[in-house]
């Protein structure tokens, strides 16, 4: 019975919630529509904000009102966590307002409104490219904004994304026997992240890549892909002459050039 007491209250109270709000999307007056509004936003109803900007943004346009009712509006998407809605509106507040107070602040809150809908690492990643594309372009922009450290950290988690997702793709070619694939994707991986921690590691495979390639070609051709692998050897030596990888590298390159020396002689 004290289930369905709340139940009931519950129902009554939201009930009136709605037609409370319904009055004030009806009310003509439309400056006390906006003082509610912005009651709403100060108190973190964002839904409820929303909806009545929404509605006041036609009244107000070409006013002195409309870019600070469009700013909030802005926000409402963002503090709903609507982040795809929230990246349009910001966008479409620097077009309408180049010049406006609030431009750094909008152009770094729509970077981050498309940081926010970058997925995790292994899924697809055009959303974190085009939050890295928008991230850097605020930081040209605004190299001296409080918010430029923030941005480069962003960006920093999204290229670690981008390479997790590009690693996972080149070791599947790895794992597949596609080793023509794989050298060649783990060689873009040490263009596109320069920087990279496992870049060594990269360079090993490239390593490995290049001999196995080898070893399932044709006769004719296993000589010249034995050659790459040992100039990827060359290359893994001169740039990390310490690397972890080295020994089990010179072992690949042993069995390789000797594979080299027998193809010589049954071609004497």
């Amino acid at each position: 019975m004290r289930y369905i007491t709340l139940l009931l209250l519950s129902a009554v109270f939201l009930l009136n919630a709605c037609n409370t709000q319904d009055k004030v999307l009806k009310n003509k007056d439309v400056n006390e529509r906006l003082n509610i509004a912005t009651q709403y936003y100060e108190q973190g109803k964002w839904v409820k904000s929303n909806e009545i900007y929404e509605r006041l943004l036609p009244i107000f346009r070409g006013t002195k009102n409309f870019e600070e009712i469009y700013y909030r509006y802005c926000y409402t998407f963002y503090n709903m966590k609507d982040y795809l809605s929230a990246s349009y509106q910001f966008k479409n507040f620097m077009d309408l307002f180049p010049k406006s107070e609030y431009a750094e602040e909008i152009n770094f809150m729509y970077a981050t409104s498309l940081y926010k809908m970058s997925p995790r690492g292994d899924l697809d990643q055009t959303n974190t490219m085009k939050a890295i594309d928008a991230l850097q372009s605020f930081i040209n922009s605004y190299p001296n904004s409080k918010n430029a450290t923030i941005a480069a950290n962003y960006i920093e988690v999204g290229r670690n994304k981008l390479e997790t997702k590009q690693k996972k793709a080149a070791q599947l070619y790895y794992d597949m026997q596609e080793y023509k694939a794989a050298s060649t994707a783990f060689k873009a991986m040490i263009q596109a992240f320069p920087e990279s921690r496992e870049n060594e590691y990269y360079q090993y495979m490239v390593i490995r890549s290049f001999a196995k390639y080898a070893d399932l070609s044709n006769k004719s051709k296993q000589e010249e892909r034995y050659a790459e692998a040992i100039a990827a050897f060359a290359d893994l030596k001169e740039y990390y002459p310490n690397s972890k990888y080295i020994k089990e590298a010179q072992t690949i390159i042993a069995s390789a050039q000797k594979r080299i020396n027998q193809l010589r002689n049954e071609n004497k």
